[in-house]
């Protein structure tokens, strides 16, 4: 049983992160480029991108529970886990430290779209039209942000998954 319980962890928190880091690397190397060009007006651009947004960050906030999840059942199953502050263990460390950016990761994820977007959408009521358009940058910078900690997890994974 617990062969199976820990088969379908990994497929979940494969299929989840697939979704996550995916999906950001979907947006920022092809839909944002794509939508730039084919839109040449900002205005267009940024509603398309809010629909984007509205269908992928469901996606996204599921898949955080998913990983939480299935990564404590990983986490319980796996065979170098001692205890979890066990800092002589070089795999503790680097489960310390994964978990450190994904941590990272979430908080960004929900303060860009519990907080940032209503300070987008409170800026464009005001027509206050530079704010926007530095919260946006921001806000992208944000996404970059996250990419890049997914990129890390991932490699962080790979040496985990080494030992």
């Amino acid at each position: 049983m617990s062969l199976l319980v820990l088969t379908l962890s990994h497929l979940f928190h494969l299929l989840a992160t697939v979704v996550w880091v995916g999906g950001i690397a979907m947006t920022l190397f092809v839909i944002l480029p794509g939508t730039k060009t084919a839109l040449e007006s900002a205005p267009m651009v940024n509603s398309v991108m809010k629909e984007i947004a509205k269908l992928f960050t469901p996606m996204a906030n599921i898949s955080i529970p998913i990983l939480i999840g299935t990564g404590i059942i990983i986490f319980y199953y796996d065979k170098n886990f001692t205890t979890y502050l066990d800092l002589k263990n070089r795999w503790n460390i680097i489960i310390v430290l994964k978990h450190c950016l994904v941590a990272l990761m979430i908080i960004i994820h929900f303060y860009r779209g519990l907080m940032l977007n209503q300070k987008i959408e409170k800026s464009s009521l005001q027509l206050n039209e530079s704010r926007v358009a530095r919260l946006r940058k921001f806000s992208l910078d944000l996404v970059k942000t996250n990419f890049a900690l997914g990129i890390l997890v991932l490699l962080l994974t790979g040496v985990s998954i080494s030992f």
